[in-house]
């Protein structure tokens, strides 16, 4: 699995992780948000960024540099490498696998910050319905039957219940919009598969034509609780989001990752 193609689903968790707020203004603060995503075959890298205050308008809390990060997968720990500015990383690829348990360690103001998770078995039986898809070409494209009828259906094997998130990537440099689509809608658009083996694709959720990768992504309990508790946060409701993190915020989970192309014509 190319690092760009799970890019998409990195930053939009990394945005609500990212922007973890003390919970007053006089709080001692200043905990460390780390997001960090395993995945079997890439090097582990690790992002360590402060927690911001409410009233905070940017979009990150600062990275944090000069760290020393300890990872550990049982029986063998490794020092990461700062090898740019809050991103800490170990180049052995080989170092992550399938079925293992990996823990975070460092210490920031004084506490140490620690973290676990297990890598998930890769999910089998990855298929689809079909690969190539027609759009009709209409500008009351919204308001055909064809709209909310299904363009694609997706199947694997999930017979214990693992977590799931389905991830598409239009691969066009410059996508060229439906006719009768959504000019505003993103491109890039993630779907939150929960514990199912499946997900129906409506063609009213495409706005634009072109090759996208269709990434299904096994994760853990600790992501999907994050994805979860984005959907329901609003302006009323600032709290920081759950996470795996002891004496810190964010999230440390690891992931794998099958692909499928799907062809958008009309």
């Amino acid at each position: 699995m190319n690092i760009k193609h799970i890019h998409l689903l990195i930053l939009f968790i990394t945005a609500v992780l990212s922007g973890c707020k003390k919970e007053d203004n006089t709080a001692v603060a200043n905990r460390a948000v780390v997001v960090a995503y395993l995945m079997p075959g890439q090097a582990p890298s690790v992002k360590i960024y402060q927690q911001k205050a409410f009233d905070d308008t940017s979009s990150y809390g600062a990275l944090v540099s000069g760290l020393n990060l300890t990872l550990s997968n049982g029986s063998d720990s490794v020092s990461l490498q700062e090898t740019a500015t809050g991103t800490y990383t170990y180049s052995d690829a080989s170092y992550i696998q399938t079925g293992k348990t990996y823990g975070l360690t460092f210490s920031y103001n004084n506490e140490t910050v620690t973290a676990t998770t297990t890598v998930p078995v890769k999910t089998t039986g990855f298929t689809a319905s079909t690969t190539t898809i027609l759009v009709p070409a209409n500008d009351d494209f919204p308001n055909l039957g064809t709209a909310d009828s299904v363009a694609v259906v997706y199947r694997w094997n999930n017979p214990d219940s693992l977590y799931h998130v389905l991830v598409f990537k239009n691969d066009e440099l410059y996508p060229y919009i439906l006719n009768g689509g959504r000019g505003n809608a993103p491109a890039n658009f993630t779907i939150n598969g929960k514990q199912e083996a499946g997900y129906e694709l409506y063609y009213r959720t495409l706005n634009y034509k072109g090759t996208y990768k269709v990434i299904l992504f096994t994760v853990n309990k600790e992501y999907n609780d994050v994805l979860s508790s984005n959907a329901n946060t609003s302006s009323q409701q600032l709290t920081n989001p759950p996470g795996n993190i002891s004496n810190g915020y964010g999230i440390f989970t690891a992931m794998q990752a099958d692909t499928i192309e799907l062809t958008v014509n009309q």
